[in-house]
């Protein structure tokens, strides 16, 4: 199932953190990342998917 949201991660960062974790403020984070730059939303998502 990693692997499904890892491959979602990197076309849709933030829905990959939110099936990870649901709405907090490891979605949040990532939503202003991936604002600011779409390579560091990219990055954080599979780190946080990754991490858990």
């Amino acid at each position: 199932m990693d692997l499904i949201r890892i491959l979602i991660a990197i076309f849709i960062p933030p829905l990959g953190v939110f099936l990870q974790v649901g709405i907090g403020r490891d979605f949040w984070i990532n939503i202003i990342l991936t604002l600011l730059g779409y390579i560091p939303g990219i990055v954080h998502a599979v780190w946080v998917i990754a991490k858990r």
